[in-house]
């Protein structure tokens, strides 16, 4: 028996070396074989290109147009509001993993089949950063070998996950996988390398879009902090300062279209880049300078930190308000309407209670293994670590959008916990108890019994009005049924806001907008047509070339023009009135849109 004993003991020895030395390349292995399960499991809907989100369709139709040739600061779609066309707030910089994965594959599966590929390949490449950031966090704050119950605790996220799934290609992966650089960067134990990873991480981001710009100014935040608490952290400071100005600098020279080249607030413009430049400089300084005194420290601080605000409300008072700057017509009838920037109690409890669970459970975490490292050096990392996942939980109270940076910031905080209770799974010599145990405490830490109580007690169930609406969406969405759309002339195409992106993505028609801010002007002459009266709406789409309507009965986007404008064209064309300047088109026998062309 003691041989062995000795025997298991030396074996256990070497895994947990194994695992130690090896984290990095076991991580990559990890996440490749995590993606190649994904890719299989979603097969059916990469065939089916399930670009489900209108993001991710203006995405692949940006790179269809870098492909074609237009030109790489011209980020403007000629498809929808034709001939003008629009200029979203995009950047190139996320095109180039999609482009590149449809030029490698289009000689082997033709131009279709290569972008049915990559949109299920892309979004998983960004899934490779984030595994590393967090495992290399765990490790660090937890325990060398910890970082498994990282990508454990990744995979069972809902939110945050669902933004690498397959065809999921627009950037907010991306930009979470900055987000996890950005952690790492903050509990990296090498100061100087710790900084510049921060600093890359958010130039990176800000390139990418503004969406993660509370966060990375909460990042910048706690490092001039760590640096007014000891002015050891200079180095930390000095190295984020440089690659944050110098980072963004490059990005916005190579990444930032003609129409983000000139004062606008919504993204990496003259406007922020002039203000991040500015304050990569003042904080190059501070850790230059680096008085002695702590107080001394926290002054000059506070001096650069007014002088960046300052500077950019007496530059840019126009982008103290609302970054979009839309008028305040187009606010109350469709921004103020976006479900994912609605605060998290706004939402359903089916919906809210599973999203915030793994925060609230990382968050207590977190608060918790800060208080018992007050004497070890992990304490700085989970300070961080606390703050950032208290500022992601309270962006929940101002947007659910927030939900997959708050999950991802509370996985550090769920792992602590999890590792602090695993002594309790040795306790049983029983083998199906320990076997229990540990699945009761994955459950309980990564907040899956959220989603399994919604689920088993059916609490908050949708009614059935709400799941015709959903089932009447996703139908129109599909490729069989738009397809066959393309049997019609090519032309352009008078149809609702959030149908417009899906339909110029799979048909040959145009459309005239899509839910972005900068379509603005269109997307009020789409309200206004389906909520006025008739002779309005056919003046409008004749305003716009529009020689065909399509709509799909029962879409979400229609329930708002009928219960807004119960007298409004639309709502009498959903009641099956006829105009004499509508012709109806026969469309495939079981198809879910109507068609009408325009005289």
């Amino acid at each position: 028996m003691p041989v062995i004993s000795d025997r298991r003991r030396i074996l256990l020895k070497r895994i947990a070396t194994h695992l130690e030395r090896n984290w990095l390349d076991l991580t990559l292995l990890a996440w490749f074989a995590i993606a190649t399960w994904f890719v299989f499991d979603r097969w059916t809907a990469i065939q089916w290109f399930s670009l489900g989100d209108t993001d991710d369709n203006m995405r692949m139709m940006q790179v269809r147009g870098l492909l074609s040739g237009q030109g790489w600061f011209d980020l403007t779609n000629y498809r929808l509001n034709p001939p003008k066309g629009f200029d979203i707030h995009w950047s190139r910089l996320v095109d180039l993993p999609i482009a590149g994965l449809i030029l490698i594959l289009r000689p082997i599966a033709g131009e279709f089949g290569a972008e049915k590929a990559a949109a299920g390949i892309a979004p998983l490449l960004p899934m490779a950063i984030v595994l590393v950031g967090l495992a290399a966090t765990v490790r660090r704050l937890v325990a060398p070998l910890a970082w498994p119950l990282a990508i454990a605790l990744f995979l069972a996220t809902n939110v945050a996950l669902g933004m690498f799934m397959p065809d999921r290609i627009d950037h907010h992966g991306w930009q979470l996988a900055m987000l996890a650089l950005t952690v790492a960067g903050l509990c990296d134990l090498n100061r100087a390398r710790g900084g510049a990873i921060v600093g890359v991480a958010t130039a990176v981001s800000l390139t990418i879009g503004l969406e993660m710009l509370p966060y990375a100014a909460m990042a910048g935040a706690i490092i001039a902090l760590a640096w007014v608490a000891d002015a050891v952290e200079r180095d930390r400071l000095a190295a984020y300062a440089l690659t944050l100005g110098g980072g963004t600098a490059a990005g916005f020279a190579a990444f930032a279209s003609n129409a983000n080249r000139v004062m606008r607030c919504d993204a990496l413009t003259p406007v922020w880049l002039s203000t991040v430049v500015l304050a990569g400089a003042l904080l190059l300084v501070l850790a230059l300078v680096s008085p002695r005194k702590p107080w001394v420290r926290l002054a000059l601080a506070v001096v650069a930190g007014a002088a960046v605000a300052a500077f950019f409300a007496i530059a840019f008072p126009t982008c103290l308000g609302r970054p979009e700057q839309v008028s305040p017509e187009l606010y109350n009838s469709w921004l103020a309407n976006v479900r994912e920037a609605k605060p998290i109690y706004k939402h359903p409890f089916r919906t809210a209670f599973p999203i915030v669970v793994l925060p609230a459970i990382g968050l207590i975490g977190a608060i918790v293994a800060t208080w018992r490292a007050r004497h070890a050096p992990q304490l700085r990392g989970w300070a961080c670590v606390a703050l950032f996942g208290a500022f992601a939980a309270a962006m929940l109270l101002w947007q659910a959008r927030a939900g997959p940076a708050a999950q991802l910031l509370a996985i550090p905080g769920a792992a602590a916990l999890a590792w602090a209770a695993l002594p309790w799974l040795t306790a049983p010599r029983w083998w199906p108890a320990k076997l229990c145990a540990a699945v009761a405490l994955f459950v309980i830490v990564s907040g899956q019994f959220a989603g399994m109580a919604v689920r088993w007690f059916d609490v908050d169930p949708p009614s059935n009005y709400v799941k015709r609406v959903n089932r009447s969406t996703g139908r129109c969405l599909t490729l069989p049924s738009m397809r066959p759309l393309d049997s019609l002339p090519r032309q352009t195409v008078f149809t609702f806001v959030d149908l417009g992106p899906r339909l110029i993505t799979l048909t040959h028609h145009d459309a005239i907008a899509g839910p972005y801010h900068r379509n603005g002007d269109a997307i009020l002459d789409v309200h206004h047509a389906f909520e006025r009266g008739p002779a309005d709406a056919r003046a409008i789409m004749r305003r716009h070339g529009a020689t065909l309507l399509l709509v799909c009965p029962n879409m979400a986007e229609s329930t708002n023009y009928r219960s807004r404008s119960p007298r409004g064209f639309y709502a009498r064309l959903a009641r099956g009135e006829r105009f004499d300047w509508l012709v109806p088109v026969a469309l495939p026998k079981g198809s879910p849109f109507r068609a009408f062309r325009i005289e």
